[in-house]
């Protein structure tokens, strides 16, 4: 199953968890925001302990790091506050320690969280997709142009990542105080959402505070939107990103969706035929490498993600799954 629609949350409701899972130092502790048990892609609060020291590896999974509050001293550079890295499937990342202690906001992509003791990266790692960046001082504000249509005026973005293949988009969104969206909208693609700093209102559960999180499923709507202070927080989507507007909060995910599918097909007639034609075939061929994306096993292997084998996210004692601490109205 992808991971279930999760809406509010907000991390300080939820007690931190000791991460047990092999390769990791001691001293790490996580919340679970998110998480698709069946293939173990996650995102989690992750708290370092004041001495945390974790060896050269690589992950298995393309992951994404951004500090929230603390340092981090990463490839023999103190990083604080907005430090954001893209790590691709299989990168040696350096060491990593913290002084003093840190939080972190850690997503894996593309598989569970893992870490294999390497100094090499793996033989089939795109390299050139590492990159990282002080989000906050590097990257100036822009208007969200990457959003089709755009929103109104008075939200802002940073873009932090772009994936090359599913447009998959990782950015920083920002409100400025008294903004206002009076419309509903819907996405092609699952959004993700974590404040950093400051809160807004959602007319469909009301104040997302501080911590407040969301992962929401391809054609949910999301209601109007506004913040009356301002806000800052950390927005992904798995692929594309447009808005569709409209008026109607009660539309279904289904309706959401046949309006998407009407408006492609108007859009560009041929490419919808050739999508529904009952003569088209997909290649599943191992030439087709642009539908899959190996992830990156062991040292010398790759394996390829099985959508049929049920995933139990059990480590070493630890379970990542939802319960304890979210008390606040999911639906799941």
């Amino acid at each position: 199953m992808a991971r279930p629609h999760i809406e509010p949350f907000c991390d300080r409701d939820a007690p931190f968890k000791k991460m047990k899972m092999k390769g990791f130092g001691s001293g790490m502790h996580y919340k679970m925001l998110s998480i698709d048990t069946d293939t173990g892609t996650c995102s989690m609060t992750v708290q370092l302990d004041s001495g945390y020291q974790q060896d050269p590896g690589f992950s298995g999974s393309e992951l994404e790091l951004l500090v929230v509050e603390g340092e981090l001293q990463l490839c023999n550079k103190t990083v604080g506050k907005g430090h954001y890295v893209f790590f691709p499937a299989g990168f040696a990342q350096p060491a990593l320690s913290s002084p003093k202690g840190c939080q972190l906001l850690m997503m894996d992509n593309t598989g569970e969280p893992s870490l294999v003791e390497s100094d090499t990266h793996h033989p089939l790692c795109r390299v050139d997709r590492f990159h990282r960046t002080d989000s906050y001082n590097d990257i100036p504000w822009a208007m969200g142009a990457i959003v089709k249509p755009a929103t109104a005026t008075g939200c802002m973005i940073k873009l932090l990542n772009f994936g090359d293949r599913a447009h998959a988009l990782t950015f920083l969104y920002c409100m400025t105080p008294h903004f206002w969206q009076d419309n509903i909208s819907y996405h092609d693609c699952a959004e993700e959402s974590y404040h950093l700093w400051g809160d807004s209102w959602m007319m469909q559960f009301g104040t997302v505070p501080t911590g407040g999180y969301f992962w929401r499923p391809a054609y949910i709507n999301h209601e109007a939107f506004a913040s009356e202070k301002g806000c800052i927080a950390l927005g992904r989507v798995d692929s594309k990103l447009f808005n569709h507007f409209h008026y109607n909060p009660w539309s279904t995910v289904d309706e959401n969706q046949a309006r998407a599918v009407s408006r492609f097909a108007a859009r560009d007639p041929q490419l919808y035929q050739w999508m529904v034609s009952n003569s088209h075939k997909h290649p599943h061929g191992p030439e087709d490498f642009e539908l899959t994306m190996p992830r990156v096993g062991g040292a010398h292997q790759v394996a390829e993600p099985d959508p049929h084998q049920a995933f139990n996210h059990r480590h070493g004692g630890t379970e990542h799954q939802h319960g304890d601490g979210h008390s606040r109205g999911h639906d799941h």
